[in-house]
């Protein structure tokens, strides 16, 4: 569980990676399969007859405990991410774009796309108790014992996936000043890997024998659930590259309305709403497991010696450690389990401030509950992003606010179907951003 917890922390900081992939350039007024991304019924408004995506990639990481200052000045962030009461939350995900068509016909417009996706997540993190797992020790505790009361679900979770998103989005109503469209979007789901441990109402004691920490009078209700590489080990980020597609077992879908106040040089308004991502997947393969259990540790009992976790490093082990201690009682078990995607809602508008001077603002909001043991995480975004905007080119600027990382300041560009940008560039290099983004993509619009 050490191992589990230091790769958590690690994962952070070895991916150049905010939470609104692509953002900036999925607002573009050169709209193609990445705008169709955040609203399907954008797909009508395609600049070009044909568009081929070649690629595009984007990595993410968010946690509200490590600043960016502290990376430079501290060998040890596992130390850093489980300091003071706060409980931690973390969030580190890859969003990858594979080869994709899109076409115009008529008032309708069509797409194909392939994408992969990998997330590794803390969510209310107890910081005592993963300084113990962590270090084996009280640490920082004083008085030898410390009590932890946490009603959240504590989750540490991976989940990887492939999708093939078949799109269809039409023109409603047009005349020379406005513009109405629809989109859906319905995705075939392909699920890889995960892996999840929940603890639910986690109530108790940490205490100190002859240096080491033991778990005792405690009551939690415990999920443990694996399936496809990361049953193997939750270590190895090449289980995560390794395991995008498994086999259909999935589907999923977006809907999405836009309108656009029209003028000479395009639009002086474009604004949109969808719900992206209603849908779940099964998880099935030859290891999988999925087990509720009941922790019960009773007062006045030793416990568990938690440094019999400093060398574990996957679920399996984690469970069977807790199961050859005595305390743990099962109450559900399942071999094949299903997943939620992480359902949200998301408006937006840009706008037309000055000839070729937009400020796009979007939001997004989760539907679902990260603290369910089925849900696969996300976060809420608020961003504003001011753009310069040429034919060929764009320049801007993405400031957010987010759930877990606070403030954001980033900059991107995009010459002709190459674009690269970070949402967070910006705070990293003048403030303790608590969030590290990047991406980078080509793409190609035939006439």
């Amino acid at each position: 569980m050490r191992n589990l917890l230091i790769l958590s922390c690690s994962l952070l900081f070895l991916n150049v990676s905010a939470q609104d992939h692509f953002s900036g350039i999925n607002m573009s007024r050169r709209v193609g399969i990445l705008n169709a991304g955040i609203n399907p019924a954008e797909l009508a408004n395609i600049d070009s007859k044909y568009e081929i995506n070649v690629f595009a990639v984007s990595m993410n990481a968010a946690n509200n405990k490590v600043g960016f200052s502290d990376i430079i000045h501290s060998d040890n962030i596992e130390d850093l991410i489980f300091s003071g009461d706060e409980p931690v939350n973390m969030r580190v995900d890859a969003e990858l774009y594979g080869p994709g068509f899109a076409m115009k016909w008529k008032e309708w417009a069509f797409g194909l796309t392939t994408k992969a996706y990998a997330k590794l997540n803390l969510v209310d993190i107890d910081s005592k108790l993963g300084e113990a797992i962590n270090t084996g020790a009280l640490g920082s505790v004083l008085g030898g014992s410390t009590t932890i009361s946490n009603n959240e679900n504590q989750r540490m979770n991976g989940t990887t996936w492939g999708e093939v998103g078949l799109t269809a989005s039409r023109n409603l109503f047009e005349n020379e000043k406005h513009k109405f469209n629809a989109g859906v979007t319905f995705k075939l789901l392909f699920p890889g890997s995960y892996a999840n441990f929940g603890a639910d109402k986690f109530q108790g004691t940490i205490s100190s024998f002859a240096g080491q920490a033991y778990l005792n009078d405690t009551n939690a209700n415990l999920n443990i659930a694996y399936s496809g590489n990361l049953a193997d080990s939750f270590t190895n980020f090449d289980d995560y590259s390794q395991s995008f597609f498994g086999k259909l077992n999935g589907v999923a879908g977006d809907i999405g309305f836009n309108y656009r106040w029209k003028d000479i040089d395009n639009y002086k308004v474009n604004a949109g709403m969808s719900i992206r991502n209603i849908g779940s997947m099964t998880f099935k393969d030859s290891n999988n497991s999925s087990s509720n259990y009941l922790l019960e540790i009773p007062a006045g009992d030793q416990g568990i010696n938690l440094n019999q976790f400093q060398d574990v490093d996957n679920l399996q082990q984690v469970e069977q450690v807790l199961q050859d201690s005595g305390y743990l009682t099962s109450t559900k078990s399942n071999k094949d389990f299903k997943v939620k995607l992480p359902t949200v809602f998301s408006l937006y508008a840009d706008v037309k401030v000055v000839s070729r001077f937009f400020v796009s603002v979007y939001t997004q909001q989760k539907l679902g509950d990260d603290n369910k043991d089925d849900q696969v995480t996300t976060q809420n975004t608020f961003s504003v992003t001011p753009r310069f905007s040429l034919k060929n080119y764009d320049i801007y600027s993405s400031w957010a606010s987010n759930e877990i990382s606070g403030v954001t300041g980033g900059f991107g560009f995009r010459a002709y179907g190459f674009y690269l940008g970070s949402s967070s560039i910006l705070t990293a290099l003048t403030s303790d951003t608590k969030q590290a983004d990047a991406y980078i993509g080509y793409r190609v619009g035939l006439k």
